[in-house]
């Protein structure tokens, strides 16, 4: 079935068994630079599962730039040795990329950062310090003896980062660098970095380790244009400096060019990145949110490219190449490209996560091989089928529990089935779907349409009840930032939640709307997205001081506002507050301070932060059941954390087997 994507390819001097890598991304699970038990078992997973080629994350070369990885001394040979041991009886093949950011990230005591010339990058903020010959020869000394420790370490082969707008890039690039000696000029001056890294990382290892580079363009073309990466990829190839090109899009002026969101198609990078090296004989490695070995199989099989990355999809369910080559691919955990757990949580939390997947990055205690069966089955009652009841009711039937899942609703999914529905928010029902179709596989025993009151949940008899009801869905309409003031609503204004705009989307919502914007979530800018479609003109009105900060660091915003200002008559007010809504009109001011202003609303669209439904508990608790309460019935927040309190809760069953206290005696 996947004839193309599962034959093994040549790659310099090895074999790589099949045709499905993992490119380099943050993970942040290095300490110290170094490599960690954690790292290890992460990358094990996914050899195990099948995986071809999987490249480690970024390692600093030289201490004026460094993120997770460090290469600059020998102390990282035996980590290595610890990850290729841990992964050799799998066959896969792991190669490092080397790296220096340049002007992106500040040095790290916090100085400024070395780069080509002075100009800063908006990143850092900082204006750089033009390297010196002396510093440069330092630079390139450290990927030398960086390749050198891969090699020693028992690594397959090592990648130059040389695009993502990082050192490399900013020296190729007619704008970044202004040099004026032989590291500047036109493009044969540019390259010349780049060229003599290749040299030295070629000088320093055996003629059978890989050596490949890593490519891209920038965001902004006149700052590099593919046109020029092109001929850079073409020269290197003819020099014989590396064995394989990976090709990438785009640079830090627009990241979401690089890691797509849900917007963006699968294949998305392709037309870009294919044509450039169309005619290289090297292997060709090519990404762009791959899902499914399908989609690669059809990529591979027009001859596109030689090698497709899928990252993502891996951090969502290791097992993809195992479980589709067993023809078994509607099993494959959907990777939904929400960006929230691997690009955010490593942002806000400083490791990498995945909504879909609880056990990503946390392997060594939560990977589901090692669920056991277990002791004393009990039997489980779980109330709510959204995601937190469903992955609460999956891992509980895994562990061999006999689990009741209980909904109010004719359909399992929760608001799933709503949101679905929300421009560009679709693949938020594949893991809906995924986790019905994993609840009926493992014998979960579901009941639909079933509304359990706590006389209802008592009367069951479970050894365990898990609460999974969801948020409360119709908050009383107050602005966060100014609890004590009371919005004045006139007779006849149209206020509706975003839930009744996706659940009535035939509804006439006039010729302007207003969305009000409590959250800071992707769910307003859905609102909004799906009313200028329809040709109602939208003013977004938020309290946050910017545009949907709690969706920023996913990527998904410089996108958004991009479609937003494309599909019509959209105009954004942040740091803004509802003062009044009226027939056909709200008022609005700034927040501290400024004048009220009118602006057109036939429809408001109000998108509150949600509380939760703590009164069913409250009744358990009261005829003696102390239930576990998880997801959005604690407090609204998002699908992650709903996931996840579902995967944690199911995986605690054998020490949190139900609580009853005796029933009062009348006297």
């Amino acid at each position: 079935m996947y004839e193309r994507a599962l034959s093994p390819i040549n790659m310099g001097g090895i074999e790589v068994k099949n045709r499905i890598a993992r490119t380099a991304h943050a993970t942040m699970m290095a300490r110290g630079g170094r490599i960690t038990d954690e790292l290890i078992a992460y990358h094990a997973a996914r050899a195990q599962g099948g995986v071809g080629l999987s490249i480690l994350e970024a390692a600093g070369v030289h201490p004026s730039s460094l993120l997770s990885l460090a290469n600059l001394d020998d102390s990282i040979v035996d980590g290595y040795r610890a990850l290729t041991t841990a992964i050799a009886p799998t066959g896969m093949r792991l190669f490092q990329q080397l790296w220096h950011g340049g002007h992106i990230y500040p040095a790290p005591d916090g100085g400024p950062p070395l780069a080509p010339s002075d100009i800063p990058s908006h990143i850092a903020g900082i204006a750089p310090r033009p390297l010196t010959r002396r510093q440069i020869d330092e630079i390139i000394a450290g990927y030398a003896a960086a390749a050198r420790r891969c090699e020693q370490g028992g690594l397959d082969g090592v990648e130059i980062h040389a695009g993502h707008g990082y050192l490399i890039a900013q020296f190729l690039s007619p704008v970044l660098n202004r040099r004026e000696d032989e590291y500047g000029g036109d493009l044969e001056g540019r390259m010349h970095f780049l060229m003599r890294v290749l040299g030295a990382v070629r000088d320093a290892v055996s003629p059978g380790f890989v050596v490949g580079v890593r490519l891209s363009d920038s965001a902004d073309p006149r700052i590099l244009a593919m046109s020029d990466v092109a001929i850079v990829a073409a020269r290197i190839e003819r020099e014989g400096l590396i064995d394989y090109v990976n090709m990438s899009y785009g640079d830090y002026y627009a990241l979401h060019r690089q890691v797509g969101g849900m917007d963006a198609p699968t294949g998305f990078q392709i037309p870009f990145t294919a044509p450039p090296v169309a005619d290289s004989r090297l292997p060709r490695l090519l990404n762009g949110r791959f899902r499914t070995l399908e989609e690669v199989e059809q990529v591979l099989r027009a001859g596109e490219a030689d090698l497709i990355s899928m990252v993502r999809a891996h951090i969502a369910d290791p097992d993809i190449v195992a479980k589709s080559a067993a023809g078994h691919p509607e099993r494959v955990r959907p990777c939904i490209a929400c960006n929230q757990g691997c690009i955010g949580r490593v942002a806000t939390f400083g490791r990498l996560g995945c909504v879909v997947n609880t056990a990503a990055g946390d392997e060594t205690r939560l990977a589901e091989r090692l669920i056991a069966p277990a002791a004393r089955p009990q039997r489980v009652l779980i109330v709510g089928g959204g995601p937190a009841g469903m992955e609460a009711a999956r891992i509980a039937a895994t562990a061999g529990h006999h689990v009741i899942l209980a909904e109010a609703m004719p359909s399992l999914g929760g608001l799933t089935n709503v949101y679905r529905n929300a421009p560009r928010m679709g693949t938020i029902g594949d893991i809906a779907g995924w986790l019905e179709q994993e609840v009926y596989r493992l014998g979960v025993e579901v009941r639909l349409s079933s509304w359990l009151d706590a006389d209802d949940i008592v009367a069951e008899g479970a050894d365990t009840v898990i609460l999974a009801i969801g948020a409360d869905l119709d908050p009383v309409l107050r602005q966060v930032q100014f609890p004590a003031d009371t919005v004045e609503l006139e007779h006849g204004a149209r206020i509706i939640s975003s839930i009744e705009l996706f659940s009535e989307r035939g509804m006439d919502r006039g010729r302007s709307a207003v969305v009000v914007d409590e959250l800071g979530h992707y769910e307003a800018i859905a609102s909004a997205e799906h009313l200028l479609a329809q040709g109602v003109a939208v003013t977004f009105v938020t309290r946050h001081k910017m545009f949907a900060p709690g969706i920023d660091i996913t990527l998904r915003t410089q996108s958004a506002l991009e479609r937003l200002h494309a599909l019509g008559d959209f105009a954004l007010r942040v740091g803004t507050q509802l003062i009044a809504a009226r027939p056909g009109s709200v008022e609005v001011r700034p927040q501290f301070g400024g004048r009220v202003e009118t602006v057109a609303a036939d429809t408001v669209v109000w998108v509150p932060i949600r509380p939760g439904q703590p009164a069913l508990a409250g009744e358990l608790e009261a005829r003696g059941v102390s239930a576990l309460c998880i997801g959005d019935m604690l407090a609204g927040r998002n699908l992650q954390t709903a996931i996840r309190e579902g995967h944690l809760a199911a995986r605690g069953l054998q020490s949190s087997a139900i609580v009853r206290t005796p029933e009062p005696v009348d006297a």
